[in-house]
């Protein structure tokens, strides 16, 4: 994976208001570390850093150009969003060197087409593999194309690119592929998911009547996640 050159700057106000006047100004907060440095606090601009994030996905590799003179190699660690409004809320980077060796998670497609009347169940949607900070797949791949009912395929059957290691036990399932239900199997669910629903819509109603106050506990939680995301 190529990487993304972007500017950054130093964030000198931290705490909720300053993260909040930070993103009003159309940059993101992030945080700096790795490599036993101190810890490092910048904005990075919203638009370029989203847009590199939705070519090159969550393993994206910036080339950092700080204001105060500072160039860095870095791999998101975690990004933190509104799922909402979908902007990025936080972002922690981790510092990396050409040629060092890191150990990311990575998507993995499942490519080709099951034999007809299957059904695919997916257990790993990514793997733990070790690779070259500056050679980070977006992806990989594994094939179910004519796989029949029973099959499964594994952490072992995914492709990796050269240079690229797992770093989980081969064995570990990725999917599963299934028999699909017949209609006379879905007909003879039909009654169950019927009366299920009844029972949760009932639920619903009783919680709903005695839910008065339910939503202090709920900001006091945000409030406090919010704080933990912008220390």
């Amino acid at each position: 994976m190529s990487e993304v050159k972007i500017s950054a700057e130093p964030r000198t106000e931290f705490g909720k208001g300053g993260a909040r006047r930070t993103r009003r100004a159309g940059k993101v907060p992030a945080v700096l570390y790795g490599h036993g440095e101190k810890p490092k606090h910048i904005a990075l601009p919203s638009r370029e850093f989203a847009a590199a994030i939705r070519k090159g996905g969550a393993n994206q590799l910036f080339a950092i150009d700080i204001t105060d003179g500072t160039q860095v190699l870095a791999l998101p660690k975690a990004i933190q969003r509104d799922p909402i409004r979908d902007t990025f809320e936080h972002v922690d980077l981790i510092l990396v060197r050409r040629g060092e060796k890191v150990t990311v998670e990575v998507p993995v497609q499942l490519t080709g087409e099951a034999a007809r009347d299957t059904l695919i169940v997916h257990d790993h949607d990514t793997l733990s593999v070790t690779a070259d900070a500056t050679k980070v797949p977006d992806h990989l791949e594994a094939s179910i194309e004519g796989l029949e009912a029973g099959s499964s395929v594994t952490a072992g059957d995914v492709e990796l690119p050269s240079g690229v290691e797992l770093a989980v036990d081969p064995t570990l399932p990725v999917a599963a592929v299934t028999a699909a239900p017949t209609a006379e199997q879905l007909e003879a669910t039909l009654p169950e998911v019927e009366e299920a629903t009844e029972e949760a819509d009932a639920e619903t109603g009783e919680v709903t009547e005695g839910s008065e106050g339910a939503d202090a506990p709920a900001a006091e939680g945000a409030e406090n996640t919010e704080a933990r995301t912008e220390a």
